[in-house]
């Protein structure tokens, strides 16, 4: 029997998420031994000298002539992965000590020329205090770079129906209730206001949940036409601290701005 896990990315508007199927996928089969494999999501062909990586544990491969790795990691709780091409989109997924047990395929997508890389290293959000009941706790390994990140580029305004997205490819530790009702935090006296998404200083998302593939649509008025754009991440607060202001630590991985 063939067992399949496909991937969701999860839109968060400033009031509301839906969830959809993603062009990249990881494929999990049972029974039959196969390596693990990056392929072209697109024909299925294989993807030699992909860079998979697994920064919490300072591991990193490469994919042979035939697209296949080795996971040669101790993963016991959920962990970014991310695998990197020249010519392909940044794909990463967060992996589980389940998703180790069988071979895994990942598809990763082409790139196009209107797609930007804002940030593919790991980042660490937060003031380096946490719980280790916080979401993801123990896979936290980068020190802190204080409790917001930004960064500049260029962008030209989508022409007829496209629109630009803000695409973060995994996060982890985010500690808001929704996260707490839906178990991925095991926080049980507090949570934290969600991580915020700003646009040329516009608020435009909140980030509920952890996830990967998150897309945030960039409102086409506030877009500076081929002038510097900037993207801001604020993370959360704890909402049960007053006597000081302590910031909920988090991780993310692979930032990027696409267009379709």
């Amino acid at each position: 029997m063939r067992g399949i896990i496909t991937l969701f990315f999860i839109f968060l508007g400033l009031n509301t998420a839906c969830a959809t199927q993603i062009k990249g996928y990881a494929e999990k089969q049972g029974i039959t031994m196969k390596p693990n494999r990056v392929v072209d999501s697109s024909n299925g062909m294989p993807v030699s000298s992909a860079k998979v990586t697994i920064p919490s544990k300072n591991y990193s491969t490469t994919t042979d002539s035939n697209g296949n790795f080795q996971l040669q990691a101790d993963i016991n709780a959920p962990t970014i992965m991310s695998v990197e091409k020249d010519g392909y989109k940044p794909f990463s997924v967060t992996m589980d000590k389940l998703a180790t047990t069988k071979p895994i395929v990942i598809g990763i997508e082409k790139s196009t020329p209107a797609d930007i890389v804002i940030e593919q290293n790991l980042l660490h959000l937060g003031d380096d205090n946490f719980s280790d009941n916080s979401a993801n706790a123990y896979e936290f390994r980068a020190d802190s770079d204080g409790p917001f990140y930004a960064k500049n580029f260029k962008l030209s305004i989508p022409q007829g129906n496209e629109n630009a997205y803000f695409v973060i490819g995994s996060v982890i530790g985010i500690d808001t209730k929704m996260a707490v009702d839906l178990g991925q935090s095991r926080v049980q006296t507090a949570y934290s206001s969600p991580p915020e998404i700003f646009f040329n200083n516009q608020k435009i998302a909140d980030l509920k949940i952890n996830g990967d593939h998150q897309e945030i649509k960039l409102p086409k008025n506030l877009i500076k036409q081929n002038q510097q754009n900037q993207i801001m991440i604020k993370t959360g607060k704890n909402l049960f601290q007053h006597s000081y202001v302590d910031y909920d630590d988090i991780e993310l991985m692979n930032l990027a701005i696409e267009v379709h």
